[in-house]
């Protein structure tokens, strides 16, 4: 999987070290990627030595405890701590994946944390989502119909119908595949990356949907869908198990069948 690359014309320094403390039986270094806009320094890597015995078994859970106990100003993404929410997603030892669901043993050696590659970084392992969340938006990712709903209950699926949405709707925009695509890294101004056009599959593939064709004539476009290159990256890092490459075939199968 990539690495996480740095902005460009910055040099990665080292920055401050802080050691375990003397009764520490376990004790595992994390490096972790710092930078502040404000004080006009390079990004630096800190070095955490961290005793496992008084640590929960997650990487979040070692970024919480350095921001609680060591050093309050590092700064990070997290809510659900379930693998939920996807917001601290992170490049964690050279892969995407949330902080929430790695394991610190899964893990050889000193464990290294950036933010996720190829986005403009806010602070520390905070990326700017502001781009990737207004391609969400334009793929009008929401149910739409001309069909008066019945009167008196929702739209209604098959079992077989609700079906078809395993394995889009677990989608929970954490952004890993995007991040890990080169095809993202390079067009991401007009593709739409992996995570976009998984969604926006998922609502193709909805039953009780009336825009197929509307929604098919939007991405049918040489960089909207078409810069995928079947590299796999993003299937390979989907921290719930998806496949995004799969999607965006289908995608393409269903504007080549309706010709």
């Amino acid at each position: 999987m990539a690495e996480f690359t740095l902005p460009a014309n910055s040099k990665l320094g080292t920055g401050k070290t802080y050691p375990a403390p003397p009764e520490a039986k376990r004790v595992r270094e994390f490096k972790i990627y710092r930078w502040n806009p404000e004080d006009g320094k390079n990004p630096v890597i800190d070095s955490f030595a961290i005793d496992l015995e008084q640590c929960g078994p997650m990487v979040l859970d070692a970024l919480i405890k350095i921001k609680n106990e060591i050093d309050t100003t590092l700064t990070f993404r997290r809510s659900c701590r379930e693998g939920i929410c996807g917001s601290c997603a992170m490049n964690i030892d050279g892969v995407n994946t949330l902080a929430c669901l790695k394991a610190i043993e899964d893990i050889r050696g000193p464990v290294h944390i950036y933010p996720l590659p190829h986005m403009p970084v806010i602070k520390d392992l905070v990326p700017d989502l502001t781009h990737i969340y207004a391609q969400y938006h334009s793929i009008q990712p929401w149910l739409k119909t001309e069909s008066a709903p019945p009167p008196d209950r929702e739209f209604a699926q098959s079992v077989e119908e609700r079906e078809q949405l395993d394995g889009l709707w677990e989608c929970i925009l954490c952004f890993c595949c995007s991040t890990a695509c080169p095809s993202y890294w390079w067009n991401g101004e007009r593709y739409l990356g992996p995570a976009i056009l998984l969604q926006a599959y998922r609502w193709i593939n909805d039953s009780r949907d009336e825009a197929t064709g509307d929604r098919l004539d939007a991405l049918e476009d040489p960089f909207r869908l078409y810069r995928c290159h079947t590299i796999m990256n993003c299937t390979r890092t989907c921290p719930k198990g998806l496949n995004p490459a799969k999607a965006i075939a289908e995608i393409k199968k269903l504007i080549v069948l309706r010709r």
